[in-house]
């Protein structure tokens, strides 16, 4: 009997060292959920979490706070719901005011999903660039890194 357990441990132990196929250094990331379907309105408790996003800070100056709710909007849905590279834009219903949140790939820190993302906000002829970290809690808001 001691020998059975002896070798499923050593044959665990070494199915451990297998390699999955991917090149030296590179890691699994999660993938984004799809993007449900949704009237365009984010949970204001999941928004909250976000405490403002990169928008509370000099990219947001000159926005209105619908425009800052829509800014944060689409900051929730590229962190959550995004591809890496692609972007999540919004439009403001009263101004010529816009941007757009362009997520990096996630990774994971400890137990939490993070992601890395950059929000460009157009309220003139220049746009204004923030980039950001956040990292996903366990409710499904994300809070951003300071």
């Amino acid at each position: 009997m001691k020998i059975r357990v002896a070798l499923v441990s050593a044959l665990l132990a070494v199915s451990g060292c297998t390699t999955l196929g991917r090149s030296p250094g590179s890691t699994v990331a999660p993938q984004p959920a799809a993007t449900p379907k949704s009237d365009g309105k984010i949970a204001t408790t999941i928004i909250s979490a976000m405490g403002g996003g990169l928008v509370s800070g000099s990219i947001g100056t000159g926005l209105s706070d619908p425009e800052k709710r829509k800014a944060l909007e689409a900051e929730y849905r590229a962190l959550e719901y995004t591809a890496s590279g692609q972007k999540v834009t919004w439009k403001s219903d009263r101004s010529a005011h816009y941007g757009e949140v362009v997520p990096a790939q996630p990774y994971r820190v400890g137990s939490q999903d993070c992601r890395q993302y950059t929000h460009t906000v157009f309220t003139g002829a220049a746009g204004a660039t923030a980039r950001g970290t956040a990292c996903r809690n366990a409710d499904g808001s994300w809070t951003p890194l300071t």
